[in-house]
């Protein structure tokens, strides 16, 4: 899966953000946006902008507030918007994760105990690399990988687990957000005498943007069909 949706979901589908009429049902306490990530990440992001409009538009007259809840890769954030089942005050900032943590960390939630409000984003996935590492190409990457031993590591997201299916060798480093993969991706981790550099994941342009403007990572590939359509340079040679 080359793109990823995000959608905003309640608890229940009461809550809508387009205009309704006077006797139509408002919050009467803050309603509380769920990410099911850490700081700084995406749907971080996302959920900062959607409360600053919001609130900025006078579009309720409560406030509107951001709730992380990365734990257990995003685990917290699922099983809080289900304990809140009925509750139109939770609203979720959604992608594959609730679809995928269900399946794989055997957890007791489905998707369909929310209620989809609207579409909000279209993620694209793009393969980075440390930028001290010498990949300028996928195909260098990739033969690399192949003969790598021990095993590549590859720090990410639970939701970048599904991109495993290849010939080569991967070790995945579980990192709880994508900030977090910012950090371990430009790190170096000492091994006896030797350092290993954790360096390769698929966070979206957003997430990695500083340290791609810092010359920290290099770009390899975006998993999609065809190139980004973004002209604006973020480095001098690249955008």
């Amino acid at each position: 899966m080359s793109r990823e949706i995000g959608f905003f979901a309640s608890a229940l589908a009461a809550l809508a953000l387009t205009a309704a009429p006077a006797f139509a049902w408002e919050p009467s306490k803050p309603v509380e946006i769920v990410v099911a990530a850490g700081a700084g990440g995406a749907s971080d992001q996302m959920a900062r902008m959607m409360q600053a409009a919001i609130q900025k538009n006078n579009l309720m007259k409560q406030p509107m507030v951001v709730s992380l809840k990365g734990g257990a890769s995003g685990a917290e954030a699922l099983m809080y918007m289900k304990s809140g089942a009925g509750d139109p005050h939770k609203t979720l900032v959604a992608y594959s994760l609730i679809y995928m943590l269900p399946l794989s960390a055997k957890i007791p939630f489905n998707w369909r105990e929310l209620t989809p409000v609207s579409v909000i984003a279209l993620d694209q996935f793009v393969l980075w690399t440390n930028a001290q590492l010498p990949y300028k190409t996928v195909k260098e990457f990739a033969d690399a990988a192949r003969t790598a031993n021990p095993p590549s590591r590859w720090a990410a997201p639970a939701r970048s687990a599904r991109i495993t299916s290849s010939p080569c060798s991967w070790r995945r480093r579980p990192a709880p957000s994508s900030p977090t993969c910012r950090t371990s991706r430009v790190a170096r981790r000492r091994r006896s005498s030797s350092a290993t550099i954790l360096s390769r994941t698929s966070n979206n342009p957003s997430e990695n943007l500083e340290v791609w403007r810092a010359g920290q990572v290099r770009p390899l590939c975006v998993f999609d069909k065809e190139r980004m359509q973004y002209k604006a340079k973020v480095t001098d040679s690249m955008s």
